[in-house]
């Protein structure tokens, strides 16, 4: 019989999804502010600046810990699965080591037993990866919403119409200094977070009366 492998393949997704544009159209009423870090459009409508999403999430506390519970996370799933393959493993190697000791009958029932077990052990390690899967999917929607949520905020105070996301890879080819908003929005995210950890009683009280 082939050896059954131990190797937990494509369970340890550690990567979260980068962010997504970020867009928000002017409300009826808003009027645009002289912020100094805000470009007004040709007619002086519209407002736009924007965010480095790299820089965003390499210094945002929160993103820095919840990637850490989830690294926490998929290392102890991958114990328990390293643990369940080895147990049958060595019943693999001991049955091996005594085949030749069993009837023919003994033989083919030892090794339909394993059989199955090395199918429940391939059906936990699909369990495994989806059980991450939806973990990373539920973190990245949270932290899309945590910083949506902050930017629309951020946007009403402050007269901007569009955040946009601009780095390497994104639509915007060209933007002028004065228009990046990332210092402030990373400042302003990480003293949310600081403020909702030292004080989850009344975030949960606030999110309790907005539903």
């Amino acid at each position: 019989m082939k050896n059954i492998s131990l190797v937990l393949n494509g369970v340890l997704i550690v990567a979260v999804g980068v962010l997504y544009v970020l867009h928000f159209s002017k409300s009826d009423g808003t009027t645009v502010g002289n912020n100094s870090d805000v470009t007004s459009g040709a007619a002086g409508e519209y407002s736009v600046v924007y965010i480095n999403s790299d820089s965003v999430l390499s210094k945002y506390d929160y993103f820095k810990d919840i990637q850490d519970k989830f690294q926490e996370k998929g290392q102890k799933l991958e114990k328990e699965y390293q643990n369940r393959a080895q147990g049958l493993q060595q019943e693999v190697n001991d049955y091996q080591r005594t085949v030749s000791n069993l009837t023919i009958g003994q033989a083919k029932a030892l090794e339909e037993n394993l059989m199955k077990k090395q199918q429940n052990l391939r059906l936990y390690q699909e369990s495994l990866s989806q059980e991450l899967l939806k973990e990373e999917a539920k973190m990245n929607q949270e932290l899309y919403e945590k910083v949506t949520a902050f930017l629309k905020d951020y946007s009403a105070s402050n007269g901007i119409d569009l955040v946009v996301k601009y780095n390497q890879g994104s639509d915007v080819l060209f933007a002028t200094k004065g228009m990046d908003i990332t210092e402030q929005v990373v400042k302003g995210l990480n003293e949310a977070y600081a403020n909702e950890s030292a004080n989850p009683a009344t975030v949960a009280s606030d999110s309790t009366i907005k539903k």
